[in-house]
């Protein structure tokens, strides 16, 4: 029998499973991680602050905003620094951080922050990790809505449960970085697009450029989309440049001058934060030169070909896990949250993998590996630190993080095998799913 087919009884134990999962990847990260990380970066002399990335994005709207300040500055970076570290870095320490953690947002993040500049940053830390929680689990059914999946409110539940049980998750509620809220706003969008509210797709797409690193290609692709039919899509085009515009109109009604100092932020950015991304990683830099540029053309040929596809489709969903993979393939691990439509697009195919090749089901295996793994060795660890110190566990205390860079390279070549080998396979289940 399917496994996705079984009676609901099953699905009850897959959300109590789910649960037993989210509880160890949270209480190993709380009781093994963080204090074996504290513990190496005191022994370093690491200077250790508030450490959020939602700090530079709050600290820049309060003072840009309430003060007037210029966004891009030095003393701002400094100001930065104090908060994020407890003091300004020295760059003649060596044993200082190279991440300056200095403001590389477009600066029109400011807006969404805006409500929160008046209240203490505790405050806001300890709201926004609840929310960028709620957005990592609110995307999961949003893009089981784009892909055309749905496979009742059981498994849908466990698997929003399972959104906010990785090492992704954690990073999200340790650093407050904004990618959980670029993931969810993309995901609206393209549930929106689904149901033929272009001018709201349009309008969310606008928002996630917030972080244009991690929509960048989604986006490119949408408008791709929309433009291949303009009489049919157009109101997304026209809302999306119109927020656009508008946004920037009004980031430079308050800093005039701010977009040569954003194009250099992101210059600086990208030689002192940028973590090296799964190619470059795994491979030299020359074959991962390489590789890059030739998933790159695969990328657009196939996003090209798959221009006219109806939202929903077939070929609609495998557009979407193309691109998220390659994404998250061409970044760092830190946008693992956008594997989430790739992988619901595999779970949802999974009948017709299991019929392709031995390599592809064998890749496939692998990346469920991965998963097991994260988890597995997770709730071991937690259920070792009811029992031991911290101390004791030091040495294997990053044992669920050793997949990370796997899962993701793991999860592009299954998507790729898959389209070139079967053609985008069905969204479809043989049998219906129990809710």
């Amino acid at each position: 029998m399917n496994y996705l087919s079984k009676p609901r009884s099953i699905s009850w134990l897959v959300l109590a499973a789910s649960v037993l999962v989210c509880f160890g990847m949270w209480r190993w990260a709380g009781h093994v991680l963080v204090p074996v990380y504290t513990a190496r970066a005191i022994a370093r002399g690491r200077p250790i602050g508030n450490n959020s990335d939602l700090y530079p994005v709050w600290l820049t709207a309060r003072e840009v905003l309430l003060q007037g300040k210029t966004p891009y500055s030095a003393q701002l970076t400094g100001d930065i620094q104090k908060g994020f570290y407890g003091r300004e870095l020295d760059p003649k320490n060596p044993a200082d951080p190279k991440d300056l953690q200095a403001f590389a947002y477009p600066l029109y993040v400011v807006f969404l922050l805006a409500p929160t500049v008046t209240l203490p940053f505790a405050t806001v830390v300890e709201a926004f990790r609840w929310l960028l929680l709620i957005c990592t689990s609110l995307a999961v059914p949003l893009w089981m809505s784009a892909i055309g999946f749905r496979p009742g409110w059981l498994l849908t539940a466990s698997a929003m449960v399972l959104a906010v049980s990785n090492f992704s998750a954690v990073v999200q509620d340790r650093q407050q970085n904004l990618s959980a809220l670029v993931v969810l706003l993309l995901a609206g969008s393209i549930a929106a697009t689904v149901r033929h509210w272009l001018s709201l797709s349009g309008f969310l797409l606008a928002l996630s450029t917030i972080k244009p690193q991690l929509s960048g290609l989604l986006i490119l692709w949408m408008l791709l989309w929309a433009v291949s039919r303009w009489e049919e899509r157009r109101r997304m085009v026209i809302s999306f440049g119109a927020t656009l515009v508008s946004l920037l109109a009004a980031a430079t009604s308050i800093s005039p001058h701010w977009i040569p100092g954003f194009l250099a932020a992101v210059r600086a950015y990208r030689s002192y934060a940028m973590g090296p991304s799964v190619f470059r990683a795994m491979l030299p830099p020359v074959l991962a030169t390489l590789v890059m540029t030739v998933l790159m053309v695969f990328a657009g040929a196939f996003g090209w070909k798959w221009r006219n596809a109806q939202p929903g489709s077939t070929q609609f969903a495998w557009a979407l896990a193309l691109l998220a993979t390659v994404t998250v393939s061409l970044t760092t691990r830190a946008y693992q949250p956008l594997l989430f439509p790739a992988l619901l697009v595999l779970v949802a195919s999974a009948n017709a993998i299991r019929k392709t090749s031995f390599l592809v089901r064998t890749l496939a295996k692998g990346i469920l590996a991965c998963l097991l793994w994260q988890w597995g060795t997770a709730l071991g660890l937690a259920f070792c630190s009811m029992f031991e110190p911290p101390s004791r566990l030091q040495n294997v205390a990053e044992l669920p993080m050793y997949t990370l860079f796997a899962l993701p390279a793991l999860t592009l070549l299954v998507v790729v095998g898959a389209i070139l080998l079967i053609g985008a396979p069905p969204i479809k289940l043989d049998e219906p799913m129990y809710s």
